[in-house]
């Protein structure tokens, strides 16, 4: 049986080696490659395999001397005598290592980083500045003065609660975008790695267990003249000369939205058909709508004609009319009542006063058809049947009725 070597080398071998492998004893060898490096290297068997494990250069700035090199290797045999396998050790020690190190920088990361990191990567897809400033304004004011600077990982339940409780009843609707875009930045937290479990913002199943939920009858809480003082309105409106004034019922005769309105130009009227065609970049459901333009339509764009700006309604100064020009006109007018609130006047009067499909009158409001099924298979857009829709709210905003009388359907038509 071949004698166990112990110690067979010395410093001065260790300095001369030259390229090849050089056993000392208890499993220490020395490597030298042909480019001259060396290191140290302890071979071990556990559970009938061999293995080496790297103890460090033998030669250079950073080399092991002999001495420290058969420590190593003597610490390590018992290890493996205990039943310890070295290299599985030193590779858990470094995942642990590297799971602390990143621990370290998930902690450091923000809510307010993750938020900003997610604005700047999605906002070209968003439909306009507005949407933008608003995700911006919103996280500002409720958000980060709560959560902000907190650690993504450790933001929680307690803290969603902290910022939508407040204003859940007197802000509704911002209450619940604010919701919404807490729950879309906590689940990019989630995808990056920068947090586990749950996400404390969603809706269902976790926060509608703890906040009462929004009616759709009073979403967003657009308050809204009722249809029948409608009339009384328009007469109250047409003695005001303003721009703002003629805005504003172009906006309640075609029941669109302020920014359409606003933010509309020459280019996509057609005067002689009657027709305004508000881009897909426009829309809020990010399609193309045609809007059919009742005879008084006409005239008040025709009023507006020789302004010659290129927004129908400009504002004094020039440029675009400003969002809140027709809202401080119903404030001046002593009207407690929001311009979107008008949409929802002229959805009562079609759905009471008339006999227009359901599907007409959703067209007219630009409303995306819910139902998937159906919205396939639409593919029209009941253009005729809206402009004869349109034209009947125009009359009847026209139309003052007599004290006390009962309000008389325009048109029975029937749904098709």
């Amino acid at each position: 049986m071949p004698k166990k070597l112990s110690n067979a080398l010395t410093p001065l071998a260790v300095k001369n080696a030259k390229p090849g492998t050089y056993v000392d004893g208890g499993g220490l060898r020395l490597l030298v490659k042909d480019s001259g490096a060396k290191s140290w290297v302890y071979r071990f068997m556990l559970n009938g395999r061999t293995r080496d494990v790297g103890l460090g250069p033998a030669a250079g700035a950073d080399a092991i001397s002999l001495s420290l090199a058969r420590d190593l290797a003597s610490a390590l045999r018992l290890k493996v005598k205990a039943g310890i396998d070295p290299l599985e050790e030193r590779e858990r020690e470094a995942a642990e290592a590297l799971a602390a190190a990143q621990a370290a920088q998930v902690a450091g990361i923000t809510f307010k980083a993750v938020a900003e990191a997610y604005i700047s990567a999605n906002e070209g897809n968003w439909r306009n500045d507005k949407h933008r400033q608003q995700w911006r304004n919103t996280l500002a004011t409720y958000v980060y003065p709560v959560i902000g600077e907190l650690p993504v990982s450790e933001v929680a339940t307690a803290h969603v609660l902290q910022i939508l409780e407040p204003i859940w009843k007197e802000k509704a609707e911002t209450a619940s975008r604010v919701r919404g875009r807490m729950e879309t930045i906590l689940d990019a937290a989630k995808a990056r790695g920068y947090r586990n479990g749950e996400n404390p913002a969603r809706w269902r199943g976790h926060i509608a267990q703890i906040l009462p939920a929004r009616s759709r009858l009073t979403r967003g809480h657009h308050k809204a003249m009722s249809y029948e003082a409608v009339p009384a309105f328009i007469m109250a409106l047409r003695n005001r000369e303003a721009v703002a004034a003629l805005s504003l019922e172009f906006t309640i005769l075609t029941a669109a939205r302020t920014g359409e309105v606003i933010g509309a130009k020459w280019d996509e009227v057609d005067m002689g058909k009657a027709i305004w065609t508000i881009p897909a970049e426009r829309m809020k459901a990010g399609k193309e709508h045609r809007v059919p333009l009742s005879p008084r339509a006409v005239e008040i764009l025709e009023s507006m004609h020789g302004l010659g700006s290129e927004w129908l309604f400009p504002a004094i100064r020039g440029g675009k009319m400003s969002g809140m020009a027709m809202s401080m006109l119903l404030r001046r007018m002593n009207v407690d009542v929001t311009v979107h609130g008008f949409r929802s006047a002229f959805r009562d009067w079609a759905a009471e006063c008339t006999g227009y499909a359901h599907e007409v009158a959703e067209m007219a409001l630009a409303h995306t058809i819910e139902n998937k099924v159906e919205r396939a298979y639409r593919r029209g857009d009941l253009f005729d049947k809206r402009r004869r829709l349109m034209d009947d709210w125009a009359t009847y905003c026209a139309t003052i009725p007599a004290t006390g009388a009962n309000v008389t359907p325009i048109r029975k038509e029937a749904a098709q």
